[in-house]
């Protein structure tokens, strides 16, 4: 009863304190795949409205469609519906994503107890829950939180189905887990695949595989691939947006090159940190049984190389390494000191416990107190109110021109940033200077710059728009008049 008011009491303090600075605008983490999942819900949400005027729910609606599709809506689409009740309120899909991760939580301590102890369930859950990043990124309105959720669910299921093939109940869980956690986004197939094989390593070694136990697997698969198989069907030959999603994704000159590894090493700091890393190796070599969070970290590895340019310049990318290092440390808890009592090792434990609560929420509300995103709603409003209705528009902006889309109801061809330019390069697809701004400015009536640091990386473009007249100016903008 006491442990069990105890992960009661973390799931809410964990969930607690991811509504604090609830209502600031989404611009604290990955911005720009916010605000491409903030603009899809709103389409969605103005295209069942019929009080609003017609102009500005057509416009929702054509920025909406102007986005590509990578993964089913499952998110925009719930956030969407919410709308219908709370109105246009940025703060729903914080609430959604942070559900998700919580109820991950709950399955991450049901696995971990199975895997170790309820001690060490207790520390794996505190880390997942409260560790500063973690926080951030779990209410981020992407599909990430969703699929962490359903891929420890899945990790869950598919342990239990291990230590009892015979069952049915499991085998089932374990293939709706597994699939929708592929469609939610399809990296979740490593760490599914990964975890899979684990477990019918485990059923092998146990000597409880029976003939029943093949027609549960075959089950687990089926059910597995059926939804992520029907999109990837559906969106490369019913229609095209899913042609090009991996194209871009796998650089393989970046294997041999040692940048590529700081620069890998520099995003797992970022995400879970170096030293938790070193603690949680340690902790795979205190598991009497670590079949299952062997194969974990091997999925991660195989991952990062198939994804070797994202792995190493987004962060996020390694969002599933948390729950993953949460299961590494839980043996960590049951480390026995030599001539001290057991109680005084467990009083140890809590406190330990209870101080990475408090010195990572007040990391957590601290840099999120820092700074108020409030004020750039009207200030994209203001910019989008100086152009004519009609303007078109060419812009070098935050997050490729979707701050301007989303509180400025203005779509502007956007003009790649310096980084982009250098990705292009890495693929051999760098289109010349003269080429692409004739494409981007052409008919187009102003250029935005809100970018003045990733301009001054551009010379070339620096120098072309020197010869424009400026039509607007602040210390956040120039505009320049192309005609």
């Amino acid at each position: 009863m006491k442990i069990r008011i105890t992960v009661i009491f973390l799931l809410l303090t964990g969930f607690a304190l991811r509504l604090y600075d609830l209502t600031d605008l989404p611009l604290d983490f990955h911005p720009t795949r916010q605000l491409f999942a903030l603009i899809k819900a709103r389409g969605m949400y103005y295209s069942t409205l019929t009080n609003v005027p017609a102009q500005q729910r057509q416009t929702a609606i054509d920025l909406w469609n102007s986005k590509t599709t990578f993964e089913p809506q499952i998110m925009e689409n719930i956030v969407a519906f919410t709308y219908r009740f709370t109105g246009e309120q940025i703060w729903v899909a914080r609430i959604y994503s942070s559900l998700f991760w919580i109820l991950g939580g709950m399955f991450l301590f049901l696995l971990t107890r199975d895997l170790t102890t309820e001690k060490g369930a207790l520390l794996s859950l505190t880390f997942y829950l409260f560790l500063p990043y973690a926080a951030t990124a779990s209410r981020s309105f992407q599909p990430d939180p969703l699929m962490t959720m359903l891929t420890i669910s899945f990790w869950w299921s598919i342990y239990r189905w291990s230590k009892t093939p015979a069952s049915w109940s499991f085998a089932i869980l374990a293939g709706l887990f597994g699939g929708f956690a592929i469609a939610a986004k399809f990296i979740a197939a490593f760490f599914v695949i990964g975890a899979g094989v684990a477990a019918l390593v485990m059923s092998l070694q146990d000597r409880r595989f029976s003939r029943q136990s093949s027609f549960q697997l075959s089950t687990i698969l089926l059910l597995g691939i059926l939804p992520g198989a029907s999109w990837v069907i559906y969106g490369t030959y019913f229609s095209d947006f899913l042609t090009k999603k991996f194209e871009g994704r796998f650089i393989p000159s970046l294997l041999i090159s040692p940048s590529f590894y700081l620069d890998w090493l520099s995003m797992i700091n970022t995400a879970v940190g170096l030293g938790f890393i070193a603690l949680a190796l340690l902790g795979i070599y205190l598991y009497r049984q670590r079949t299952l969070p062997v194969s974990l970290w091997i999925a991660y590895i195989i991952y990062s190389i198939f994804f070797d340019y994202h792995i190493s310049t987004h962060d996020y990318y390694s969002l599933l390494l948390i729950p993953v290092t949460a299961i590494s440390l839980a043996p960590l808890a049951e480390l026995r000191i030599p001539n001290l009592k057991s109680k005084i090792q467990n009083l140890e434990l809590r406190i330990t416990l209870s101080l990475f609560i408090i010195i990572s929420s007040f990391i957590f509300t601290r840099t999120l107190h820092s700074i108020d995103y409030r004020p750039q709603a009207q200030q994209w409003a203001e910019i989008n109110a100086l152009f004519p209705p009609r303007a078109k528009l060419t812009a070098l902006a935050q997050d490729y021109g979707m701050r301007l889309e989303y509180w400025g109801w203005k779509k502007a061809y956007v003009w790649p940033q310096h980084g982009d330019l250098a990705y292009e390069d890495l693929q051999g697809g760098n289109k010349g200077f003269e080429k692409r701004f004739t494409a981007a400015t052409n008919n187009r009536d102003y250029f935005i710059v809100t970018m003045f640091d990733d301009l001054a990386r551009q010379p070339e473009l620096q120098a072309k728009l020197s010869t424009y007249l400026i039509f607007a100016q602040t210390k956040d903008y120039i505009i320049y008049q192309l005609k």
